[in-house]
């Protein structure tokens, strides 16, 4: 009998794996590899081939996308496979525990609180819980322990090493169970338990699943593989596809040690290397591969094409960010947008991008996130100086007059808004009027925050913006509110903020900058990115992480320099966190199809202040002759013309002094600005400029 069409479609790798039998399987599936193919047909190849029973089948995955893509393939190929469990791991938890609800304690039709649920049970359950920013941090701490698949009777030296408070984790669980309801983390951790408190229920279970398959397998947490190991026996048929060079979600919780420690955790285990790429050219994967090399933590592969023609890659080294900015608005001039990504580290550096796009009309979209100025601790941060410009902007005055938490609640905000409604004068002067008949604590709030709006206020007309930002973000509570998000969240809103007070840097001192900077900010609100062209012709601007499982023809990645990427956070003394940043520059580089550029800055305004950056070490990981390298010899040749700084004498603008100077093409460009206040940019080569000293 010959073998089914869509099994002589695989090539000799990927066949392997798909008929495989006998012990465990460990597929690594290099990028583009056709790893869903592969554990699709797998499963068609079990029911149709070998006569598995489909009810005996589980698949699991880690969205709901990816699980209903897996069984929609699985049914065009062998449509009596629907019996087939195919979930994410959250969901097999969740049906697990309505089937065994009796011995969990729990209702069949229990409730799966979210985040806003849970914060809210943490809140009315812990003593002095104070504002939310401390709760979610002891909720991200809660869920992290659940992630390691602690449970609250844990020893409490367990629970702490991983950063939890024993006592708020016992009181959160007490109210919890007493509510009846599940949250997320009890989805992997409470089938654990259960399991092995009741070896029937585990034996009965690993009887139901005979076949057992995970997608994904290096995004998998502790919890998720101590589930693993209670679903499986020697008789068990497991299969995992994963690939270790492509781990990037460690901040959530994923453990690249799943997958290393596969084949001695599972004795037995058949490695099937899945390294022939569909999707890039032999150069673009001869850096990714040369440099994820550098990696200790890995089994090895080493990725391939039949696509051994194309670009080389080029790295770029730029003056800053407004020239990275520049050369990617030249590179998709060319109308090829909807096929260009432009891809960073954090989200705070789409600003720049942004902000040329617009001002050039370059359609683009954001993806994964929101634009620069609708992000929360931005709108936090720009309602602060809209008071200063309008201090009877009233829904500013709602949104910061208890950001971060003063103890100004609600019924206190109504009663001063209507005291200034009734009373007249500005919101800071009702607040003031109504301070003495608020309670004590709300008093000390509205004091804090009438102080705060002084200081700025006489502050404004003589002190830079840029400086006045850094001042608003510092007093007002707001850095450090977001910083200890960024800790407990593994967000980096506080980037934002920096990054915001590095825009205000290119604005003046006094209110007439200050409104010009509001209007910009409001000419700038959502939707505009939203508004120009079509979607298939945006250049899409995306963060590293969040490219997973998307690809381009062609690829920019920017800011490549240290401190940025690798990011600061892999300084901290723990070598997995340089090699996660490893692995998240390799699958940047893998996104791309046929071009690939990367950019870095010799300096790059930071906190409204320029930096000298180094470029980043993965750039020096690249071997020579592999990617064409434009702009890095320039650096000793523009340091003696024009300094940034310098004092420059321009026979009809008069005085100014270098801002920025750049190479295009090989011919130096240099921007001044004039004491008129006008900035202008000129060839020196054409163009006369005096050098002169200030003070002359």
């Amino acid at each position: 009998m010959s073998d089914p069409v869509w099994l002589e479609a695989l090539n000799p790798e990927q066949r392997e794996a798909v008929v495989h039998q006998g012990g465990p399987l460990l597929i690594l599936a290099g990028a583009g590899s056709g790893k869903t193919r592969v554990i699709t047909t797998k499963i068609a190849y079990l029911v149709s081939c070998l006569g598995v029973n489909p009810r005996s089948i589980l698949a699991v995955t880690f969205t709901n996308k990816a699980a209903q893509e897996m069984k929609s393939r699985v049914l065009t190929i062998v449509p009596r496979a629907e019996e087939a469990m195919v979930r994410t791991f959250h969901s097999f938890g969740a049906w697990f525990l309505r089937v065994n609800a009796a011995l969990a304690g729990l209702s069949p039709h229990f409730h799966i609180y979210d985040e806003d649920d849970s914060l809210s049970l943490l809140k009315g359950s812990l003593e002095n819980a104070g504002a939310k920013g401390v709760l979610r941090l002891a909720y991200n701490q809660i869920s992290r322990a659940k992630d390691f698949a602690l449970s609250a009777a844990a020893p409490p030296d367990e629970i702490r090493r991983h950063g939890c408070d024993p006592k708020q984790y016992e009181s959160y669980e007490r109210a919890l169970r007493k509510t009846g309801n599940v949250d997320f983390g009890d989805l992997i951790l409470l089938p654990i338990v259960l399991m092995r408190e009741h070896p029937e229920v585990r034996e009965r279970t690993r009887q139901r699943f005979q076949v057992v398959l995970v997608d994904e397998y290096q995004d998998s947490n502790i919890a998720q593989f101590q589930l693993l190991k209670e679903l499986w026996r020697p008789e068990t048929y497991l299969c995992v596809v994963g690939d270790d060079d492509q781990s990037i979600y460690r901040f959530r919780g994923a453990e690249v040690g799943n997958i290393l420690s596969f084949p001695e955790v599972f004795p037995g285990t058949t490695i099937v290397r899945l390294e022939r790429n569909y999707r890039s050219t032999q150069p673009i994967l001869d850096i990714a591969s040369a440099v994820v090399s550098n990696n200790t933590g890995r089994l090895g592969k080493t990725l391939w094409t039949e696509k051994s023609a194309g670009e080389r890659p080029v790295v770029y080294c730029l003056e800053d960010q407004e020239e990275e900015a520049e050369l990617c608005s030249r590179i998709v001039a060319d109308g090829f947008r909807g096929d260009t990504a432009i891809l960073y580290r954090m989200n705070a550096q789409s600003l720049h991008f942004e902000r040329l796009f617009r001002e050039k009309r370059i359609p683009f979209r954001l993806i994964g996130t929101t634009g620069f100025y609708s992000r929360e601790e931005v709108k936090d941060a720009v309602g602060y100086l809209s008071l200063l410009a309008n201090p009877n902007d009233e829904v500013r005055f709602r949104r910061v007059v208890n950001k971060p938490g003063r103890g100004i609640g609600e019924l206190s905000v109504e009663k001063i808004v209507a005291e200034w409604r009734s009373g007249g004068g500005t919101l800071m002067e009702a607040s003031r009027r109504m301070a003495a008949r608020l309670p004590s604590r709300t008093r000390a709030g509205l004091h804090d925050l009438l102080t705060i709006n002084e200081e700025l206020a006489s502050a404004l007309p003589e002190t830079p913006l840029s400086e006045l930002a850094r001042v608003l973000i510092s007093r007002t509570g707001l850095y450090e509110l977001y910083k200890s998000r960024d800790r407990s969240d593994g967000t980096a809103r506080s980037a934002n903020l920096e990054e915001m007070v590095s825009d205000l840097a290119s604005y003046g001192t006094g209110p007439q900058e200050l409104v010009r900077y509001l209007e910009d900010v409001a000419l700038a609100s959502p939707g505009d990115e939203k508004a120009q062209g079509d979607a298939d012709a945006k250049v899409s601007l995306i963060t590293i992480h969040n490219t997973k499982g998307l690809e381009f023809d062609r690829v920019i990645i920017t800011g490549l320099e240290e401190q940025i990427f690798p990011h600061s956070s892999s300084d901290w003394g723990e070598p997995e966190e340089l090699e996660e940043e490893r692995r998240l520059f390799y699958v940047g580089i893998t996104r791309a199809r046929e071009k690939l550029v990367m950019t870095w800055c010799r300096r790059r305004r930071i906190f409204g202040r320029y930096s000298d950056m180094a470029p980043s070490r993965f750039l020096d990981e690249i071997p020579e002759g592999t990617a064409e390298r434009v702009g890095e010899d320039k650096e000793a040749e523009a340091a003696d013309d024009y300094p940034v700084g310098s004092g420059v004498y321009h026979d009809e603008y008069g005085p100014g002094v270098v801002e920025r100077k750049w190479y295009t093409d090989g011919t130096l460009l240099v921007q001044v600005r004039f004491e008129s206040g006008r900035v202008a940019k000129f060839l020196p080569k054409y163009t006369r400029l005096e050098r002169i000293s200030f003070g002359e």
